[in-house]
């Protein structure tokens, strides 16, 4: 099997689940590009096979290419349609021009991407770019159970028809990323050692689409994403940002970051261990889960030697033997107890479920991604932490980049209360503006959401902290009204 299920020996999280690939997959060469040629764009999605690759690339960036093509997969809104998709007895396979699948070829690297256009308008709505966190966890988590345009309940079934897709009104890119999460691979094991190595490769992936396909050129692009993706996503959106100058010098169109969107993110992890115990042991959003004398008052008191100790350890001036031991004392001090509940770490007022980070429809997704017959319509060759990004969200904030941050009040792991504390602590020229204003009610339909901040002025515009009650990390599952109108903002 190309997917299985694997344990993540993630440093910020222990015992994270994710979606990885484990198989070596044919070499795929990038074509060898003379900087002085012509460059010649593919100019429309439309040209593209169903059967095998197009390759996409531009001598601006000689060490990368895409491979793309059609995949009739998921999407029932857009394009010609037949039937719906599933791989039953009973059921014909949708047949669409709307789905594209495709890799980012780096050299020996290859990062597997989805797109799908926009079931409204595909050419004039903006564009968006949408990274799972973990860190490793597959974006087709976030496809095929949150906000993609199909959902995946039973494998058995096929996919059924997401009418609140996030491309109702937008293209979306999924990523799979970094190496080794989901269908990406490397073909000698190469792989990047550093978020903002990562970066550099995402914005020369945006570049060369953007710059083979001009019906996208100047559309908003819009990078976003949830959990660990709070850590990738300002360092991704700065690496795009600081490339515009490259792309116009070379006679490439610049692209037009117009905004940033962290849902429950891992942006500042020693925010979150004030959240962490606040969770726990007050009525932050719930009442408390843990009792006061056997849990509550031993993980107060390490509290404050946890932060000292990780800001000094893995911040201040990294050490890799003493970060390691302040992350055992604080995942031991603060996030074990949590653990030993058995409640969800992304919903607190659930249960854990499943074997994959607290719910059985990844199980699902994994089974269905495994398929033989799903992996070849998606192209796929079957057989074969501790540092933050608060830095870069004020670089963005002061380019005016609108930067949102929008949180689950129901999530533990990525909580409110830590990703409240350091936005109202982010020093940028909007912070005293931003930090005076008070919640106001957030209405949908007529409905209570929740309360947000909104700045009025000129710089404070550019940050807004959306805050929807009753919604974990995997709050676009849970809440698709509050959240679409946190993005598209009616008020």
């Amino acid at each position: 099997m190309f997917l299985k299920t694997a344990a993540i020996a993630a440093l910020l999280l222990p015992g994270l689940i994710a979606v990885a690939s484990d198989a070596s997959q044919t070499v795929f060469s990038t074509p060898n590009v003379d900087a002085a040629s012509t460059f010649a764009p593919v100019g429309t999605l439309n040209v593209l096979s169903e059967s095998s690759f197009t390759t996409l690339a531009h001598p601006e960036f000689p060490q990368y290419s895409v491979r793309m093509k059609k995949s009739n997969f998921c999407d029932e809104d857009v394009g010609y349609v037949t039937a719906r998709f599933s791989f039953s007895e009973n059921d014909s396979k949708l047949e669409t021009d709307s789905a594209y699948t495709g890799y980012i070829d780096i050299q020996a690297r290859h990062l597997f991407f989805y797109f799908f256009e926009s079931r409204s308008d595909p050419d004039t709505d903006d564009v968006i770019f949408w990274t799972n966190g973990g860190p490793g966890c597959s974006s087709g988590i976030g496809l095929l159970m949150e906000l993609g345009p199909c959902r995946v309940v039973n494998a058995d079934n096929g996919t059924v028809h997401h009418a609140e897709s996030w491309n109702s009104n937008a293209n979306i890119f999924f990523i799979d990323q970094p190496i080794g999460v989901g269908f990406s691979y490397a073909d000698y094991g190469e792989y990047v050692s550093t978020t903002e190595e990562a970066a550099q490769d995402i914005a020369a992936f945006v570049a060369i689409f953007f710059a083979h396909f001009s019906k996208f050129q100047g559309r908003g692009f819009h990078m976003s994403g949830e959990s660990y993706a709070g850590r990738y996503l300002p360092v991704f959106a700065a690496a795009v940002y600081d490339q515009n100058p490259r792309l116009i010098k070379a006679g490439m169109p610049p692209i037009n970051l117009t905004s940033v969107m962290i849902g429950n993110g891992m942006t500042d992890v020693p925010s979150m261990y004030p959240g962490w115990y606040e969770m726990q042991c007050s009525p932050a959003s719930l009442p408390p889960v843990q009792d006061i004398n056997r849990t509550c008052v031993q993980m107060k008191a390490a509290l404050p030697r946890c932060i000292k100790w990780t800001k000094e350890s893995c911040q201040d001036q990294f050490d890799l033997i003493n970060c390691g031991a302040a992350m055992t004392f604080c995942f031991e001090s603060i996030f074990s107890p949590y653990i030993a509940t058995g409640l969800n770490n992304y919903d607190l007022s659930k249960k854990c479920e499943g074997e994959n980070l607290c719910y059985v429809e990844i199980e699902e997704i994994v089974k269905y991604l495994n398929k033989e017959e799903v992996q070849a319509v998606l192209g796929v060759e079957v057989s074969r932490i501790q540092l933050g990004a608060t830095e870069y969200v004020s670089a963005l904030l002061e380019r005016g980049v609108p930067v949102l941050i929008y949180v689950g009040t129901y999530d533990w792991v990525c909580n409110w209360v830590g990703n409240e504390a350091w936005t109202l602590a982010l020093e940028w020229s909007g912070q005293a503006e931003f930090a005076s204003q008070p919640l106001r009610e957030w209405t949908v339909d007529g409905k209570r959401a929740g309360e947000d901040a909104l700045g009025e002025g000129v710089h404070v515009r550019h940050c807004r902290w959306c805050w929807p009650y009753v919604a974990g990390d995997g709050e676009s599952l849970d809440r698709w009204a509050a959240i679409v109108d946190c993005v598209h903002p009616s008020n």
